[in-house]
């Protein structure tokens, strides 16, 4: 897959007292310039540091051609999909928090490589993370 990145932070979900600032902002910037852009949008996870207890970096991407410049998300990646229950307030988050209390029960073997949110046109939100 094939994603142009629009805007992008670096950031930490436990360390980072301006997380949810720069994340609001980087959003802000990147929806008033895909502003008429109606097709899916992704919030990729990647540059971990180490687990989802360190750095990473966050940006708003869109799917490109190959003519563009991408960033390169290799097919061979495995992922497990978590659907967002888009009725709660705070939906994407308590699925992170899901996906967190697996990953400590030793539930979920994370790649730490490439994850995803994918936002669909309709109001779907799927997260998409890679394991091993």
């Amino acid at each position: 897959m094939n994603l142009t990145v629009i805007r992008s932070v670096r950031t930490n979900n436990f360390k980072d007292d301006a997380i949810l600032h720069k994340i609001t902002e980087m959003w802000k910037e990147a929806s008033s310039i895909l502003k008429n852009y109606n097709n899916v949008r992704y919030g990729l996870y990647y540059n971990y540091e180490s687990d989802y207890k360190g750095d990473y970096t966050l940006s708003v991407a869109i799917e490109s051609n190959e003519n563009e410049l991408t960033l390169k998300i290799p097919n061979t990646s495995k992922y497990e999909i978590f659907e967002v229950d888009t009725a709660e307030e705070f939906g994407i988050l308590n699925a992170w928090k899901k996906i967190w209390e697996r990953e400590e029960k030793g539930d979920l073997e994370r790649a730490y490589s490439f994850d995803f949110e994918k936002y669909y046109p309709n109001g779907q939100i799927e997260i998409h993370i890679a394991i091993k």
